[in-house]
């Protein structure tokens, strides 16, 4: 009998490294295929969005189609809503997110990501002839307009606010604007850039969170050659220009820090 587990255990071994070496495999098999597959939202402007010509723009975008460039492979975008969107990860429907998902230690738990590449703050978003709400704890009994996996969904939902579900930035401004809710926690970035855009509609900042959150690329855990071959490509786009070039074009200054 001995020699029969012994066969069972070398077994088991062989299939556990076998595991972790398919595991470790991504970043050989993405250069290989000759793409990198990027989940976004596409519905998030500044960061990911469609213009006018209907093209897939945005801060974010360019970002995964420079550091695509620097691992020598051709970037391919596959749209998703927010909600299912890092789960597309754990189906294998892409390689990486690039969506400004803030690195969380929940997150961290499960997947594995970059170096920070952005930092945005929370800001909450009111109509402009709101008076009622002018800080975070306002919201007790307020609807807020939120993704409901999204990290301002659960600030919103730890001030005691009613959360109304949305599939994202653009659609939250609008329940907010239609009085369909009180208020909406969101980045921002995205709010500046909003203002930019729209500069005469009636919404306004109430309140600001004092520490920034940082975005980083996420990935699945078990591939630390993709993540290191990542961060070199976000090091090498900030030493050589292309990142600030980047980020002039759609805010103006450096937004890393």
């Amino acid at each position: 009998m001995k020699w029969l587990q012994s066969l069972i255990a070398a077994a088991a071994l062989q299939v556990v490294a076998l595991g972790a070496a398919h595991a470790g495999a991504n970043l050989d098999e993405i250069k290989a295929s000759g793409v990198l597959k990027i989940g976004t939202e596409g519905t998030y402007a500044p960061f990911t969005y469609h213009d006018a010509s209907n093209k897939l723009v945005g801060f974010d975008v360019e970002i995964g189609e420079a550091i695509a460039k620097r691992l020598g492979v051709k970037p391919e975008f596959l749209e998703g809503k927010w909600d299912g969107l890092i789960a597309g990860l754990d189906s294998k429907r892409y390689d990486v997110v690039i969506n400004q998902v803030g690195i969380t230690p929940e997150r961290q738990k499960k997947y594995a990501f970059s170096d920070p590449y952005i930092a945005s703050k929370a800001v909450l978003v009111v109509r402009g002839d709101n008076t009622d709400i002018k800080s975070f704890a306002d919201l007790k009994g307020k609807k807020s307009a939120q993704s409901l996996t999204s990290n301002f969904a659960k600030l919103a939902q730890k001030n005691g606010a009613e959360l109304v579900s949305t599939d994202g930035f653009d659609q939250s401004i609008q329940l907010l604007i239609t009085g369909r809710a009180d208020a909406t926690i969101n980045d921002s970035l995205s709010f500046l850039d909003f203002k930019k855009h729209k500069p005469d509609a009636n919404v306004k900042i109430a309140a600001q969170e004092e520490n920034a959150d940082h975005s980083g690329v996420i990935m699945r855990k078990g591939d630390p050659e993709l993540v290191a071959a990542i961060n070199k490509a976000l090091a090498d786009i900030k030493a050589d220009g292309t990142y600030q070039k980047i980020a002039d074009t759609y805010f103006g200054e450096d937004v890393s820090k």
